[in-house]
């Protein structure tokens, strides 16, 4: 009852960090957003809106976008694990 309400789940603190990874991997990899964008054939806004939250990645476009990136999907998922609290 006294319970406050989990945030949305793009608000949650640990997604936060997510979205932090994700613009850190492109560029660290160099990669504009209009040429992660590519990647996927979508536009520069794709990358943007997953980078800021506003659009959450399913696990395939999660490894799509590591990929992209030159990084191995299992060490960017242990990278996060890392910065994920309870």
């Amino acid at each position: 009852m006294g319970n406050r309400p989990r945030p949305r789940p793009q608000h949650d603190p640990a997604y936060r960090r997510l979205c932090e990874l994700l613009r850190t991997w492109r560029l660290e990899a160099d990669l504009t957003q209009a040429e992660l964008g590519a990647v996927f054939d979508r536009p520069h806004t794709f990358v943007h809106k997953c980078e800021a939250g506003d659009r959450r990645l399913d696990p395939v476009e999660f490894v799509r976008w590591c990929r992209a990136c030159g990084v191995k999907p299992e060490k960017a998922i242990a990278q996060l694990a890392a910065k994920v609290r309870k």
